[in-house]
């Protein structure tokens, strides 16, 4: 690696450390810091957060209105290892109710989940009324690391385009709103992505075996990917693509079109009272037994 990537990939390090934080403690940490700000300019990392916070706000007047009409929404991140789906994810959910919203990321199948029906542990996952689900990649792992990694037969791979838009069409049909994202990196940026979790003690847990052969494999998800968003792209739960070699960027791009998808309004709530707490004079609180307390370490 030459000094010129070194510098690129300490200065990478350094910007990914404070984004894993939320966004308030990081505002507060670079204005306190500024030897810790990244590149960006300052003004414009404020009018990120500013604008972070008020589509945030949107997506909590959405979710009541999902709660109080009862709707349905099925909501899939694809995209390349390291595209930035868990980022936004988080964003979208971090101030929202995980009764209404919730996220799905399931595992590789168990032996049992190999020889079901191919979209049978996902539907155990489906919204019921007044929910939106998020699934962390999806039944397009088929048309995506499965084909790439020889996970499935060509029958199969064959079989999932025929089956898919049957599926997805029964779902809208049943009344749930299906939105898929694909997240779109360039190979540079993946590539020093991934040089990042590899120098990060925080991220190393996000790079596996199979990630890394995904970065040989680059060419052969290519051909995946486009194949997939040829032959899976319908009126009824049609792709969108996010671009995303900057996170910030795709974080907003992605909520604020989320947002337009849903014709929502903001639900009244009633007006919310404190009640006084009744107070009998024979109460007494016990102690709690000193061996119960956690250490006060700090």
């Amino acid at each position: 690696m030459n000094f010129e990537n070194r510098e690129e990939l300490v200065r990478r390090i350094e910007s990914d450390l404070l984004d894993g934080l939320d966004e308030e403690l990081e505002l507060e940490i670079e204005d306190r810091s500024p030897g810790l700000a990244t590149q960006d300019n300052h003004a414009q990392r404020v009018a990120y957060f500013k604008e972070l916070f008020r589509l945030q706000r949107e997506l909590v007047k959405l979710q009541d209105w999902v709660a109080a009409t009862r709707q349905k929404a099925v909501i899939i991140f694809e995209g390349r290892d390291a595209a930035g789906k868990g980022g936004v994810i988080k964003r979208i959910t971090q101030r929202l109710n995980p009764r209404v919203c919730r996220v799905v990321a399931l595992p590789a199948p168990n032996d049992r989940e190999r020889t079901q029906w191919y979209f049978q542990r996902y539907v155990a996952h489906l919204p019921a009324a007044g929910e939106m689900v998020l699934f962390d990649r999806s039944w397009y792992n088929r048309a995506g690391v499965e084909r790439v990694m020889g996970f499935c037969s060509d029958a199969d791979y064959e079989e999932f385009f025929r089956s898919v838009p049957e599926f997805e069409r029964m779902l809208v049909r049943s009344g749930i709103k299906v939105i898929k994202y694909w997240f779109s990196i360039t190979d540079e940026e993946q590539h020093l992505r991934f040089l990042g979790r590899i120098h990060d003690p925080l991220k190393q847990w996000k790079l596996s075996p199979m990630d890394l052969e995904s970065r040989r494999r680059w060419e052969d998800y290519t051909r995946a990917k486009e194949a997939m968003l040829e032959q899976t792209h319908w009126p009824e739960a049609p792709w969108w693509v996010v671009p995303a070699d900057n996170k910030k960027q795709a974080r907003l791009n992605c909520i604020q079109h989320l947002l337009t998808l849903f014709p929502y309004n903001e639900v009244q709530r009633p007006e919310v009272s404190l009640p006084a707490r009744v107070r009998h004079a024979d109460y007494i609180r016990h102690p709690v037994p000193q061996d119960m307390i956690v250490p006060q370490v700090y």
